[in-house]
């Protein structure tokens, strides 16, 4: 059944133009040399949050150290963090690593070309899953992310909230319509280019569009109002001391964070909110167990995630002999060894300016 946004839309011709101007005009990404599934599938989760000009090393990079799904089922999680360091959202890489494992044990390494076999993996949300089988298997699926909602939220002239699952589900169905059931992905890939080159969120490039013809906004002059996108809640900040805590030897005490949770099982060095009630010695000794010669203030950190902004104020400290505090998550290493270990970027700018 047509949805009714789709009324009096010549479908075939948009279609055809968006087609034709993604097979000429797409740009050269490593993601796209191939359409093996695997490799698709991490192009996609990597994009997920990321920009594609950060993504392209990293990508690269990763499938140089884990070519197969096999290779990456069988690594050990600090090697695939560690390949991970600095992308961030790091519960995206250990889903991966879960599903491909599944993959691997359960379909004989073949990724499932089914949407409710592929979404039954752990981390294979609806876009994950319709870009992979259309891209990888050129089945017409939908993917719908945000690129892809601001394009057809102009083209389709919709004013819903982007912001709401009612609004993606709503795409979805558009798109099954929509989506060009010859060449689904370059159809695709084409709503995504056009989104991430053209159809930008602001000063859109309405005079290169190649489906300006089709666009409604753009007929009525809205293309700019839209999409609609309720706004998220302001952040909030957190005042941080961090120590790069050094015994006799130079080594520096490292600490792993907690098994789940924000960075879950990422390196870093140890670290606390502070209060006015405390100094940050007595804070250290209180969470850490450990007495510490507080050294001076070395360098101030900020670093905002989604929600929340972290603002670390970074001390040198000295300690005697190689305490732990009781806690055989904490351990000492040379500055050598630190390249083993994965941190999170907050505790990379440390060790850039601290350390190196």
């Amino acid at each position: 059944m047509e949805q009714k946004q789709l009324r009096n839309f010549n479908i075939t011709g948009f279609q055809h133009q968006l087609v034709s101007w993604f097979q000429e005009n797409q740009r050269e990404l490593p993601w796209r040399i191939s359409k093996d599934p695997y490799r698709v599938w991490v192009s996609e989760i990597m994009l997920q949050q990321t920009r594609v000009e950060t993504v392209i090393p990293y990508y690269n990079a990763f499938m140089r150290e884990f070519p197969t799904l096999e290779a990456l089922a069988e690594a050990e999680e600090d090697r695939i963090l560690k390949a991970w360091e600095g992308l961030g959202y790091y519960s995206r890489v250990r889903n991966l690593q879960t599903a491909v494992r599944e993959v691997v044990e359960r379909y004989e390494g073949e990724v499932p070309n089914t949407r409710e076999e592929i979404s039954s993996l752990k981390g294979v949300g609806p876009y994950t899953a319709g870009a992979v089988l259309s891209i990888a298997y050129g089945k017409p699926e939908p993917a719908v992310d945000g690129n892809v909602m601001r394009v057809l939220s102009r083209v389709l002239l919709v004013d819903e909230d982007i912001a709401k699952a009612s609004t993606r589900k709503l795409f979805e169905k558009i798109l099954y319509d929509l989506v060009s059931k010859e060449d689904p992905s370059s159809f695709n890939q084409g709503l995504m280019e056009l989104g991430a080159l053209i159809c930008t969120p602001t000063s859109p490039g309405c005079l290169l569009c190649p489906v300006r013809e089709h666009c409604r906004a753009y007929d009525q002059g809205k293309q700019e109002e839209l999409p609609i996108k309720s706004k998220k809640k302001k952040q909030t900040s957190k005042q941080m001391a961090a120590i790069v805590l050094r015994n006799e030897r130079g080594e520096v005490m490292i600490e792993k964070r907690p098994e789940t949770g924000l960075l879950a099982r990422l390196w870093q060095f140890p670290n606390f909110e502070v209060t006015d009630q405390l100094s940050v010695e007595e804070q250290f000794l209180k969470v850490y167990n450990i007495q510490v010669e507080l050294g001076e203030q070395i360098q101030k950190v900020e670093h905002a995630f989604s929600h929340l902004i972290w603002n670390i104020t970074v001390y040198e400290g000295r300690v005697s002999g190689q305490p732990d505090g009781g806690q055989a998550t904490r351990r000492w290493i040379s500055i050598k060894e630190i390249e083993k270990y994965a941190f999170p970027v907050s505790h990379q700018k440390i060790i850039q300016k601290s350390l190196l």
